[in-house]
């Protein structure tokens, strides 16, 4: 199934203006697109900030591609899997039309965690594109808490053998670079299903040195799963230091074939082909545009 994938990274490299005038601008723009979603006008809560980009990154994504807002339509599925239909006026009883019709769907699933905002996206026949999902997480342990002790509060999410991936003997680097990996993985695939948050994490599990990938101990045959890692960093105000962070990033796809395809991207170049890193300043300085 050839639905080619495509990811936009955007970096949160500073808070939306105190005066509240950023803010008020995203908020009616959300307000005005996406109405239903649940995002509070609280400009003092950092989170809400995250949640509205989120929604706005679909409209970011069709202003991109020069698709007006009156040419397309934001679709749901029953558990809540995202599509945009291009609204194509062509003959009824043009068939070659009505393939690329079809075939022009645009499914969709954003998620974000700390600074960093991800949509993965791809295009094709909507019952193929809306089976994809992002997963994020920060190659960072919460304030106070080591690697080690973080990842032995997560090990409800776990199976045995991923817990055995990241025992403290291992060090506490690798024991996060590790944990993240598997938390990303197992996001991306819950989130490409539609299952709600209760999901029994555990239920999946990961075999990173195998390559494989089971869920109530069945292989997750036909699916795609993207693994890559995104640097960020930005300089500390008044002096020459520089404030980094690392995420470990996934992406689950299902292409319909027979096997589990893990894909770890290590190569720049590659990665740039597929996906692309944009900044709060972009989405910004466009916002007030995304309504038409």
């Amino acid at each position: 199934m050839d639905c080619p994938i495509l990811v936009w990274m955007l970096f949160m490299n500073r808070e939306m203006s105190a005066d509240v005038r950023e803010y008020a601008k995203c908020h009616a723009v959300l307000r005005e697109c996406v109405p239903h979603a649940p995002v509070r006008n609280s400009p003092s809560e950092p989170e809400t900030m995250r949640q509205m980009v989120a929604f706005l990154l679909p409209l970011l994504m069709m202003r991109h591609r020069r698709v007006p807002r009156s040419r397309w339509r934001d679709q749901m599925t029953v558990v809540g899997k995202h599509w945009i239909e291009q609204i194509q006026h062509v003959p009824d009883d043009n068939p070659v039309a009505a393939a690329q019709r079809a075939r022009s769907m645009i499914g969709y699933h954003t998620t974000y965690d700390h600074n960093l905002v991800g949509m993965a996206m791809t295009q094709g026949r909507r019952e193929d594109v809306v089976n994809i999902g992002i997963g994020i997480k920060e190659i960072s342990a919460p304030p106070g808490m080591s690697g080690n002790d973080f990842a032995i509060s997560l090990y409800h999410r776990l199976t045995p053998l991923e817990q055995s991936f990241i025992a403290p003997e291992q060090g506490e680097e690798v024991v996060m670079r590790r944990l993240c990996v598997i938390l990303a993985l197992k996001q991306a695939y819950i989130k490409a299903i539609g299952q709600p948050v209760g999901f029994d994490w555990s239920r999946l599990e990961f075999n990173i040195p195998a390559k494989t990938a089971t869920g109530d101990g069945r292989p997750l045959a036909g699916w795609e799963f993207r693994v890559w890692t995104s640097e960020l960093g930005w300089p500390i105000p008044g002096n020459d230091g520089h404030i980094t962070q690392s995420y470990q990033c996934a992406v689950a796809f299902f292409r319909r074939t027979r096997e589990t395809k893990f894909i770890w991207q290590n190569d720049a170049k590659e990665l740039e082909s597929w996906v692309q890193f944009i900044t709060l300043d972009q989405l910004i300085n466009v916002a007030d545009k995304l309504v038409e």
